[in-house]
């Protein structure tokens, strides 16, 4: 019963991810890029830790998440640095 419940959310939250996705694609602007991309990020990581549920290793799934958080925070500041400086103008 509840492994289904989990594979339920999983493929509603899965959906869920290609609406900030529309906003990646489409935006006006590359700053309502980022924030979908980082939208994505955020719920990609919710993903992941419903999966180390269903799997009964949460404990494993956290540090993965966790780096990928890291990764995800340090590539959106990444990027909004270098449109900030000018570069991406050239």
């Amino acid at each position: 019963m509840m492994d289904t419940f989990f594979l339920y959310y999983t493929v509603v939250l899965t959906v869920i991810i290609f609406i900030p996705l529309y906003r990646v694609i489409k935006g006006p602007t590359i700053f309502d890029r980022l924030l979908g991309a980082g939208a994505i990020g955020t719920k990609t990581m919710v993903l992941i830790l419903t999966i180390g549920v269903v799997y009964k290793r949460f404990d494993m799934f956290v540090d993965i998440t966790l780096a990928y958080a890291v990764l995800n925070f340090i590539g959106i500041i990444a990027i909004a640095k270098f449109l900030g400086t000018g570069k991406a103008k050239e």
